[in-house]
């Protein structure tokens, strides 16, 4: 039985080059998702069980652009680990946002590792595999 991995991020180049990374660690089925609100919707549905989400900071932008409500992965990060089911849930989270202080930001939000962008898939791909174990 495979294990789901979710990418969330609404940028479809960096989701599939995440996808063809992870998708090299064994037993692992990966999914992409574009934006928080699919990605809760789909957490929240009783059939899915989900190993390890790698989620982008600043989700939802063309959601924003066209009268939705924007979303970042902290707000994400936020909103899981208050649900009991999702407190050991593996969470990687990624950005191209240049605040130093992001990173501790992003552990003490329940963040179990932070890339920043530029990074690199392997990596990514390594770190998950660590904490799949």
């Amino acid at each position: 039985m495979s294990r789901l991995v979710l990418i969330v991020e609404d940028s479809e180049i960096c989701a599939e080059t995440l996808q063809i990374a992870l998708e090299l660690i064994p037993g692992v089925e990966v999914r992409s998702i574009h934006s928080r609100r699919a990605a809760i919707a789909m957490l929240n549905d009783p059939g899915s069980e989900v190993a390890a989400i790698v989620t982008d900071l600043n989700l939802d932008l063309n959601g924003a652009r066209s009268g939705g409500s924007p979303g970042d992965g902290l707000d994400l990060i936020r909103q899981l680990r208050a649900e009991p089911r999702f407190a050991r849930v593996p969470i990687l989270l990624i950005s191209g946002d240049s605040d130093p202080l992001l990173s501790a930001r992003a552990l003490e939000q329940g963040a179990d590792a932070f890339f920043a962008k530029p990074y690199s898939p392997s990596a990514v791909r390594r770190k998950l595999e660590q904490l799949l174990c």
